[in-house]
This record gives structure tokens, sequence and C-alpha cells, in this order.
């Protein structure tokens, strides 16, 4: 364990306390930590999967086919194909005589019964190590179906989650410039990075096309694989998860000359600085005048509710691990709206420019930690006296064991946290979780173990 601990030190900093800054990340987990991380599969899927008219089909055994729709809350307007989980359920024998007959017999039968735009194929840590051929079979299929058939790289044992968003990116490259771009206007931009989590894209939309802007493809969110097919003809980019859809918004500038800007849509703060930002990209006078009534009228609808709200909660603690780290900056940002200090901030998948974004935002004291694991983070927890936790379905059970509130921020949650609305849901519930009476029964806040009422 001590082995374990001194390599783990670099990648954990206390503000204030350590000069120069200098903190390690974009590194394989520590052999042995448990680490909060996912597999490059779980990182490939999350961004493919709210690709609504498409087949999704895993390559592997069936337990990889666990990682389903209903583990990431992505709505769709329509099609709800991408709800359905499929796999090849590769067994002893197709681990020795390999699987892509098995695979090609799957997928001209899911494509003939279900009729996809697409398909993606993905493939899983037991066909990498056996070395079957997926660019073949999807090529093949792609021609005897008349469909893109496109292979993705998800081994899990490639690297880390953020592997997995290049993969996925590598993918959706191959679908982007194949269809006609003739009826796209020069205010247009594509959305990427956002996942229609709890319907949070289809109000993203509604604001911009309250300012008259033309979304022309959400990638991935409610997505569409003839939207995704012309994202090439938009005049930007507004990236939302910068650490899944960075690479591909970098791919499409430099094949086609679109320039991208990062956004970012949780709190009133970056919210309406993204639009802002998007109607001064696009050097419209009329669209910017628009953005600045309708930012005048959702502040004013939502910031007396949340003045309430900072009554209460001025002077609570919080602690965040996230996937992303430009999502902790908006936590960082909304929480101090509310009255309350950031004392731990954490991500899986931010590299040394975020985190140094992270430490100029963050408080003295703030411990920051990359690749964190569940020791580490209970330890910080009770450190810092936390009052509330936010974080995803895996840092959920420590906050509960350790008798804190906690914000379900990640991809499983059912209530939209994004937009002028979102702040709202948002101050909501971080204010119904740490207001709760129950922690007052916890060990934590009474001192001691809890006596059993006779």
């Amino acid at each position: 364990m001590a082995d374990i601990l001194r390599e783990r030190e670099r990648q954990i900093y206390r503000k204030g306390q350590q000069q120069p800054f200098q903190l390690d990340c974009e590194k394989q987990s520590a052999a042995g930590s448990v680490s909060q991380r996912a597999c490059v599969f779980c990182g490939s899927r999350v961004v493919l999967y709210p690709i609504v008219d498409a087949l999704h089909i895993v390559h592997g055994p069936i337990g990889c086919a666990s990682y389903t729709w209903d583990i990431r809350g992505a709505l769709s307007s329509g099609p709800e194909l991408h709800r359905l989980s499929f796999s090849t359920d590769m067994q002893e024998l197709d681990v020795v005589r390999g699987g892509e007959k098995k695979l090609h017999a799957a997928l001209c039968e899911l494509i003939d019964a279900h009729h996809p735009k697409a398909a993606f194929v993905y493939a899983t840590c037991i066909v990498g190590v056996i070395g079957d051929d997926v660019d073949a079979v999807c090529k093949r299929v792609s021609l005897e179906k008349g469909i893109p058939v496109l292979s993705v790289h998800s081994e899990g044992f490639k690297g880390t989650k953020k592997d997995g968003y290049r993969a996925a990116c590598d993918a959706l490259l191959n679908l982007v410039g194949t269809a006609p771009i003739d009826d796209i206007s020069p205010l247009s931009i594509n959305i990427l990075g956002d996942f229609n989590l709890a319907g949070e894209t289809w109000m993203i939309r509604d604001y911009y096309k309250r300012m008259g802007v033309q979304v022309v493809s959400c990638i991935t969110g409610d997505g569409r694989i003839d939207d995704i097919r012309r994202a090439h003809g938009a005049a930007l980019n507004v990236v939302q998860c910068s650490g899944s859809m960075t690479y591909l918004a970098k791919s499409m500038k430099e094949k086609y000359g679109i320039p991208f800007i990062r956004v970012s849509y949780f709190g009133v703060e970056d919210m309406s600085k993204s639009l802002y930002d998007v109607a001064r990209h696009l050097k419209d006078k009329e669209m910017l005048a628009r953005t600045q009534a309708m930012v005048r009228e959702e502040l004013e609808r939502v910031m007396p509710v949340i003045a309430e709200y900072r009554k209460a909660l001025e002077g609570k603690r919080a602690a965040i691990y996230v996937g992303g780290a430009f999502k902790a900056f908006s936590l960082v940002s909304a929480l101090r709206l509310l009255g309350m200090t950031t004392v731990m901030v954490g991500s899986q998948t931010g590299n040394s420019e975020d985190y140094e974004q992270l430490r100029e935002l963050c408080d003295e004291g703030t411990i920051i930690a990359d690749d964190s694991n569940p020791l580490e983070l209970s330890s910080f927890l009770e450190e810092k006296d936390v009052d509330v936790f936010i974080g995803g379905v895996k840092e959920r059970p420590i906050a509960y064991k350790l008798g804190i509130g906690f914000c379900d921020h990640n991809h499983e949650r059912k209530e939209a946290l994004a937009g002028f609305e979102g702040m709202l849901n948002f101050a909501r519930e971080v204010y119904s979780s740490v207001m709760s009476p129950v922690w007052q029964l916890t060990p934590r806040k009474r001192g001691k173990s809890l006596e059993v009422v006779k």
C-alpha cells in the first residue's frame, strides 16, 4: 500500500501548500488502487450511444453489454434504437476459432431487422487479444447492406476512458463529410459534447434557435446519422465536453477549416458566456441583441430564486469528483454563486492545462486530485468536513457511507442541470441534499456511534 501511495503523491495537490504547482496527470492508474476511472470501452460507449438511429453492437462477451443505454440518461425525440443492447456473446469456442463469422451474421440479422442509418461495432478486450479483423467485417457488411458500418477500437486494456473518447471520435470522423451541405446557413453551429441527459440538448438548441442560430448537428445528444454526415458544413463547432470532443473539433478544423470554441452550459455565468461567445464569433449584430435580451429575461427569472437558496447554503462546503475537468470549472463557479466553498475537486480525465485553470479558480487549501480512488476520496471528505459531494454513480456510496449529502452530476442522472432552468434544478437539489435533517442523525455529526433506539 505504501508503494501505491507514493506513486500517487504527485497526482494530489493542496493549493497554498506546494510550490511550484505541478500535478501529474494523463497517466495509467496505479495497479491495485481501484481507480474511479472507467475503461476505453466505457469511454467510447458514452460518446456514441446517444446517436439514436444507429445500431450499436458489442463484439465480445455478454458481460460488456451490461453497459447499456440506461447507464446514460440520453433521451431521444424520435428513434430509440440506441436503447437496445446487442452483443455477439462470444464463448470459449469463439475465442479459439475467432468471432468474425459470428459478428458478420449478427450484423446482417440486426440490420435487416431494425433498418438503422448506420452501425457501430465495439471491439472489446477479448477481441483485441485474439485478433479478429473487425475492420474487414465492417467493410464487408457495409458493402452488402449499403449503410456505414463503423468499427470502434475500444479494447478496454488499451488505456483509460479518455482513450475511448478518441476511438469514438475516429469512428465519427468516418461519417463527417459524406453528405451535401447546400442548405446550411453561414450562421450555423455543431453542438459537440452534449449528450442530451434529461433533455438538456433540447434546452440548448432552443436557446440557439431564439438567437437565430442554425444547429446543423448535435454530436452526440439525440444525434442523427444524416446530420453528423453533413456536420462539415457548419460555420462553428461549439465544444461542451472538452475531454471527449476536443480531438474531433481539432480534426474537423484541420480537415474542413471549421473553427471551434469551448463552452460550458452549467451555471448561469458560464451559460450566458457560452451564448455570447457564439453570437460574437458569428459577428451578427442582430443576433447579439437577441442574445442579450434572452439572457436578461432568463436571469430576471432565475436569480431571485437562487438568492433564496443562497441564504441557507452560505458557507457550506462541497467536494467535486467528475469525469472531465471542464465540468468541474462550472461546478466551482455555480457553487460559489450559491455561497458555497469548494474544498476538494478532482477528475478522471483532466490534463495539465485543466488543472492549472482549476488551481487558479479554487480557494486556498483546496485539494485537487487526478484519477482518485475510494480510499483517498473518503479521507478527503472526512478531513474537509464536507456538506455535499458532487459526483457520479461510483461516488454515491462513498458519500452515503460517510453520512454526507450527494448530488449526481454525471451521465446517469435523470434531471436536467444545464442551462438557466438547470441551474435552478441544481440549486434545489444541492439545497435539499445539504439541508436534509437526516444528516444530523449520522455518527459524523453526532460525534459518536448511533445507539440503538429501544
